[in-house]
């Protein structure tokens, strides 16, 4: 069975007292509740440490949003996979359309970065998807399909089964739109053939595929009922516990 997972980006969002603010709401509302998915919350790289402390012992995971390609070395302002694993955090975002479209992330570069990120026990959340102009002329499952062979197919059978895919419409980030629920089962149900056909029908089942694109306490149940959607990597309704928690508990 692969996992249901609710991650949270925070993006460049909260000061390191907020976040810590967060974290006590968050395991308060959590607290003695039954919930049917893995949680991940996603910081920025000031907050790991202190955040991954505030959710010891608890079911939530704390992720990076970014790490440097490179192990170690005069990189200046770089974050290491290993020193996000010093942490406490076992996740990394990696592949983000933001850091695709901003700072120019390409495949080869994404490539090492999932290497370095497995290679620290960091369980990497790969994010692939479309533009609209891209959507709109009928290109989204080439997209996709590039950005998962570009970056990924030369993991083992084994180092690919580590990761989590996320798909991320680009379209429908931070703008309001949502795919709909059919346009969502639509392409992950594409991106689980892709991956059935490079590594076989055991892989491809049990890797978890999150959808990302304005997903909210109000479309998450609908969204998530759909058989290749395991989850969502939420962005603004990541950033209040209270808004949070409904998403969580869509898989209840």
């Amino acid at each position: 069975m692969r996992k249901k997972i609710v991650a949270g980006n925070w993006k460049m969002n909260k000061t390191l007292q907020e976040g810590l603010t967060f974290s006590t709401e968050l395991k308060e509302l959590l607290n003695n509740k039954t919930i049917n998915c893995e949680v991940v919350v996603g910081t920025p790289f000031i907050h790991l440490s202190e955040v991954s402390k505030a959710f010891k012992g608890t079911k939530v995971h704390v992720a990076a949003q970014n790490c440097a390609n490179k192990e170690s070395g005069a990189y200046t302002g770089e974050i290491s996979a290993a020193m996000v694993a010093s942490t406490g955090a076992n996740h990394v975002i990696l592949g983000h359309s933001e850091r695709r479209a901003y700072y120019n992330e390409t495949p080869e570069l994404l490539k090492e970065k999932v290497v370095v990120a497995l290679a620290n026990n960091l369980t990497p959340i790969f994010c692939v998807g479309e533009v609209l102009e891209e959507r709109e002329s009928g290109k989204h499952f080439e997209v996709v399909a590039a950005q998962l062979k570009d970056s990924l197919f030369e993991l083992s059978k084994e180092d690919f089964s580590k990761l989590v895919i996320a798909y991320e419409p680009v379209w429908a980030i931070g703008t309001g739109k949502t795919a709909s629920a059919d346009q969502a089962q639509e392409i992950h149900a594409f991106i689980r053939e892709t991956l059935t056909e490079k590594y076989g029908k055991e892989v491809a089942d049990n890797t978890s595929i999150l959808y990302g694109g304005s997903c909210n306490a109000g479309n998450a149940k609908e969204l998530f009922s759909n058989p290749d959607v395991d989850g969502g990597l939420i962005g603004g309704a990541s950033l209040e516990a209270d808004k949070f928690l409904p998403i969580i508990e869509a898989f209840n």
